[in-house]
This record gives C-alpha cells, sequence and structure tokens, in this order.
C-alpha cells in the first residue's frame, strides 16, 4: 500500500461525503474558528484527539508532539513550537479549557525510561533524547519505585500529563487565567489496549471517565 496514494484516497472519501454533509460547518468555518478546547497530545499515529473526543471540524484546537509534552515557560533559546500554539489558543483564540492528554504504549515515554537515545548525536535520537530529558526527574523516581519495565512504563505516562499540567501553569498568561476562572486545565489518559479514557482528579489520580 502506497502510503500518500492512501491519503489521496482518504481525501476523495472526505470530498465526496463528509465535505458536503457539513457544508454549512464549513461556511461558518470560513470566517474564522473559535474552538472551546485546546488539547495537547501525543504525535503518536493511534491517538487521534478528534476521534477519540468524536468532534467535528472546528470545534478543538490541537497540539500534538512526543509524549504530549508542555516545556516549561522559557525565554529566548531555540523555536517555541508549542509554546507559540500555547500562546495563541489561550490569548487570540481565548479557549476556556485545555486538555492535556497522555496515552497508553507510549514511545516516548519508553525512551525516557530506557534512555536508549542518550548521547545519540541528532538525526539519530539526539532530538528525541533532548524533548523527553524534561522527564528526567520524574523517571528516576519512577524507576526507584517501579522499575522500568510495565509498571515503570506506566506510570510515566501518567506523570507526563502532570508535568504538562505544571509547566502550563509557569505561562503567566495561563496562571492569570486559571486564577480569575477563565480558563480550567485538565489532564486525561486514554488507554490503547482497552479504548477507555481516564480522567485526572484534582488528587492527581486517574479514574474512567
Amino acid at each position: 500500500m502506497n502510503g500518500f496514494s492512501y491519503l489521496l484516497d482518504g481525501y476523495r472519501r472526505f470530498r465526496n461525503n463528509d465535505w458536503p454533509r457539513q457544508h454549512d460547518r464549513w461556511a461558518e468555518l470560513r470566517e474564522g474558528q473559535s474552538p472551546q478546547v485546546m488539547v495537547i497530545a501525543c504525535s503518536d499515529s493511534r491517538v487521534d484527539p478528534a476521534q477519540i473526543f468524536d468532534v467535528s471540524p472546528g470545534e478543538i484546537f490541537v497540539v500534538r508532539n512526543v509524549a504530549n509534552l508542555v516545556p516549561p515557560f522559557e525565554e529566548g533559546g531555540g523555536r517555541h513550537g508549542v509554546s507559540a500554539a500555547l500562546e495563541f489558543a489561550v490569548t487570540q483564540l481565548e479557549v476556556p479549557h485545555i486538555v492535556v492528554m497522555g496515552h497508553g504504549s507510549c514511545g516516548g515515554c519508553q525512551a525516557a525510561l530506557s534512555r536508549r537515545f542518550h548521547n545519540a548525536p541528532e538525526g539519530e535520537g539526539g532530538f528525541i533524547a533532548h524533548w523527553v530529558d524534561m522527564l528526567d526527574d520524574a523517571r528516576d523516581r519512577i524507576v526507584t519505585e517501579y522499575g522500568d519495565g510495565e509498571e515503570g512504563t506506566r506510570a510515566l505516562e501518567l506523570e507526563t500529563v502532570r508535568i504538562s499540567l505544571m509547566n502550563l501553569r509557569s505561562f503567566r498568561f495561563v496562571a492569570d487565567r486559571v486564577s480569575n476562572g477563565t480558563l480550567s486545565l485538565h489532564g486525561a489518559y486514554f488507554a490503547i489496549r482497552d479504548g477507555i479514557l481516564h480522567l485526572m482528579g484534582e488528587d492527581g489520580a486517574f479514574a474512567p471517565a
């Protein structure tokens, strides 16, 4: 199967079926977008937020990256893709909700746990290693408590959500809106194995939705 041809086949199905079915919706979206939720999710091909939450075009503003991570606020340095998307969603689109969604069988968490790309040059795993090193402190605690097997991997997958939510609050424009009640932050975890979505409570624990 040719991957690109497969995409074009999908486009034709969309153009012939979904586009006319939602023509009025697309007409509205020509004037702009006003999503109510920003979702920060993993780039993993198995966890598409639009599919999991069964939403229509224009309903969620999505950022995806390895291990659904939000870096802490920092000035200068390199390119800030997640920070730019966050700034746009919060200060320009004024979304009232942000959801950080982790997931099971996360390759980014497995890379962080195993440190398989540690000291690898860029282009051979170095970019991945430098991205997931945001999890180093959590990784050390989790390996000590759970080991580096399946139990440790799941614990780190859940911890990525907590870390990203904590880092979100390091952005003043997020913290101010959370404080005044115009923005709510939510944690979620999608278990690929059984298709169950878990939500994080105020105590940091996760339970099925």
